[in-house]
């Protein structure tokens, strides 16, 4: 295997300016182009911090490099992963956007059951977008990736702090796009702690979220 592309719907933001970024609301924030999820994933999903922890997850699952889990915005949300094989052929994951589809193979894994979802119907789909995702208008991508590269106990802080600059920005407290900027405070207060032990990661996690409520 040579990549793994994790792709992601570009969030309701996707075609924003930075200026427009500045604006938004927890309602607008809220309505997800193509999934229904609750509220923090769904503000994750716009400020593409989703995606972010997304690649360190698979970093783990599959212990692939960092520098080999690409992530592709895919507006339509039918391709929902791919993997490129050394021989430049790929294998798509493709299907309904439909929360309903992970959440029961989960519960069957390794079984594939009948499913209430629709089928995916590919003549109606007519055209599906590719496009790389925009760091400088979404960092929370990017944040994740130094915090993954960086190991230890940064992937604790980064996600700690991320939950509660999420729950400040739906209680109205903070702008969308101050987000980012308190996680990345937040990450850069922190000594990180190379081989943690789970105490240290839970601690890790506690001193995030409350260095995070000091900064707003």
């Amino acid at each position: 295997m040579k990549n793994i592309w994790l792709t992601a719907s570009g969030g309701p933001f996707r075609d924003f300016s930075q200026e427009q970024l500045e604006k938004v609301t927890v309602d607008m924030a809220l309505k997800h182009p193509t999934w229904s999820m609750g509220p923090k994933i769904t503000v994750d999903s716009a400020s593409l911090m989703n995606k972010g922890l997304e690649v360190i997850e698979a970093h783990h699952l599959f212990g692939v490099d960092y520098d080999h889990i690409q992530v592709l915005v895919q507006r339509e949300s039918v391709i929902h992963s791919m993997v490129e094989l050394m021989d430049g052929a790929f294998i798509a994951h493709l299907g309904t956007a439909d929360m309903r589809i992970p959440i029961q193979y989960a519960l069957t894994y390794p079984e594939r059951l009948h499913s209430p979802v629709p089928v995916l119907d590919f003549a109606s789909q007519g055209r599906i977008h590719f496009e790389k995702p925009d760091y400088n208008r979404f960092p929370a991508l990017e944040l994740a990736y130094e915090a993954g590269k960086t190991g230890g106990t940064m992937p604790a802080v980064m996600n700690g702090a991320n939950e509660v600059a999420v729950q400040a920005f739906l209680d109205g407290k903070i702008a969308f796009v101050r987000m980012a900027d308190l996680v990345a405070g937040v990450m850069a207060r922190h000594n990180t702690a190379a081989n943690p032990s789970l105490e240290q990661i839970l601690q890790a996690d506690a001193w995030a979220r409350e260095v995070c409520g000091e900064l707003f």
